[in-house]
């Protein structure tokens, strides 16, 4: 497919001296544009797959393309790391300098780009994340959800075509979690980014374009978030939950309550039963 921005082929991955490979034989393409959520419990491996898909580990097996660059070709290392910017579970672990603009300027300058270029780009960058107010900031005084915006501005200055979220919220509070996840949807949105989001929040993946389920190292299953949502009892059994909505219609619909499938959120619900209220009267 020409829209496809990145393959992974029969890919298996061992980590050194471990018993049991972390990746088998794991195929999948993202789309050009796309927003893929990557669901699976504790050592699934969808941090190793993210972790592959910015050439942080090289496949022990198949292949890994992004942006039609293979991941083992030492020369295009650096090539697919600008492409494919990666924003990791920790902020504090990605803040490299004492004032938020430095920050921002740092991949930049490991770049070479012309003082200029780099001024243009950081100002962009910020105004994109909404952080232009803090340019001058200490970043050790901002809270999580700012700390990972301004990760997020590092990562944009570099002007990539894939963002990789490796679990980028899970150290947050709710109102961090929203903050960072707005702000990636909407990059994804307006400027056209694909976006690859490991998370374990299932409210998140609900707001994805497509998920893909990973279990014991392979993709178990894939779809819109409302076809892979349905299939309750087989998430459950690779120990994920589901939506709160999604649980409850299931529950209403035990009990003998005519709601659609799909539903996902508070207000899809809140819709359906005011149609079931409304034909009751």
């Amino acid at each position: 497919m020409k829209d496809v921005i990145i393959s992974v082929k029969d890919v298996s991955f061992t980590y050194e001296e471990a018993a049991e490979p972390a990746l088998t034989g794991v195929s999948l393409e993202v789309r050009k544009g796309e927003f893929l959520a990557v669901l699976g419990h504790n050592g699934s491996g969808k941090s190793t797959l993210a972790k592959l898909l910015n050439a942080l580990y090289l496949p022990s097996e198949g292949s890994v393309t992004v942006c039609g660059l293979d991941t083992r070709d030492d020369e295009h290392l650096w090539d697919i790391r600008q492409q494919a910017g990666m924003i990791f579970q920790n902020p504090d672990n990605q803040i490299v300098a004492t004032v938020v603009r430095e920050d921002v300027a740092f991949g930049l300058e490991n770049l070479g780009v012309p003082h200029a270029e780099m001024i243009r780009r950081i100002d962009e960058a910020l105004a994109a994340v909404r952080m232009t107010d803090y340019a001058e900031s200490a970043p050790h005084m901002l809270s999580g959800g700012q700390k990972q915006r301004v990760a997020i501005a590092g990562i944009l200055a570099m002007q990539p075509s894939v963002i990789i979220a490796d679990e980028a919220t899970a150290m947050l509070d709710p109102s961090g979690r929203a903050e960072v996840l707005s702000t990636i949807r909407r990059l994804n949105r307006e400027k056209g980014i694909t976006v690859v989001w490991i998370t374990h929040f299932m409210e998140e993946a609900a707001q994805a374009d497509r998920i893909v389920v990973m279990n014991h190292g392979q993709t178990a299953l894939t779809g819109a978030p409302r076809e892979v949502f349905e299939q309750v009892a087989a998430l459950r059994e690779m120990h994920l939950d589901v939506p709160h909505m999604t649980d409850l219609a299931q529950d209403l619909r035990a009990e003998g309550l005519p709601l659609p499938a799909g539903i996902l959120t508070v207000d899809e619900m809140t819709e359906e039963v005011c149609k079931l209220l409304c034909r009751s009267k």
